[in-house]
């Protein structure tokens, strides 16, 4: 929605699985460091499989983001780089991220209740239970999140009703840098 309006939207979990495509170095050293085995039958990555690994084994998960973060962290950089100087919106929008890092002006959370979001990612990403939930326990708690936001759009009801939110989150975006940083719960 924030793309319709104009924003240059770079999604860091694509952006990771282009720097983890087979013949990179970031694919060359998570296989040398988890195995053939977490390779789907065309010697793709099976992030399913490395996925169930490292999100039930906080070592690992630590490991694998060891490796990943610098080289995405490069990349998106890079990426939001090309639109400096310029009055374009760029938004990075991330999972597992939090801070305003390389002169970020604010960090939208897009909330749901944990039991909302486990839900949407058995029907949506046909994923486990068990798995949704250790993948959730992994990540920052959503009070954490919430007390670092600076704009929180509640996304617990549909698509349609993000709407409202959205374009108030738009008005918001395009009123920085001059907006002082505070919680807003759009709904």
């Amino acid at each position: 929605m924030l793309a319709a309006r104009g924003a240059h939207v770079i999604d860091v979990d694509v952006l990771s699985r282009e720097l983890q495509e087979r013949g990179t170095p970031l694919f060359d050293q998570i296989v040398a460091r988890w195995g053939t085995e977490i390779l789907d039958a065309d010697g793709r990555l099976d992030r399913e499989a490395l996925g169930r690994i490292v999100f039930a084994d906080p070592e690992q998960l630590g490991e694998l983001t060891t490796m990943a973060a610098p080289v995405t962290e490069q990349e998106l950089v890079r990426r939001a780089s090309a639109h400096q100087a310029t009055d374009d919106v760029v938004v990075a929008e991330a999972a597992m991220f939090l801070g305003r890092l390389y002169g970020m002006e604010g960090l939208i959370l897009v909330d749901t209740p944990v039991d909302v979001a486990v839900a949407r990612l058995v029907r949506h990403r046909g994923m486990a239970e068990a798995d949704a939930r250790a993948r959730m326990a992994r990540q920052l708690a959503r009070e954490a999140r919430l007390e670092h936001a600076d704009f929180v759009i509640d996304n617990r009801g549909t698509t349609d009703e993000l709407d409202g939110p959205v374009r108030a989150v738009w008005a918001w975006i395009r009123s920085l840098p001059d907006a002082t940083a505070r919680l807003r719960v759009a709904r």
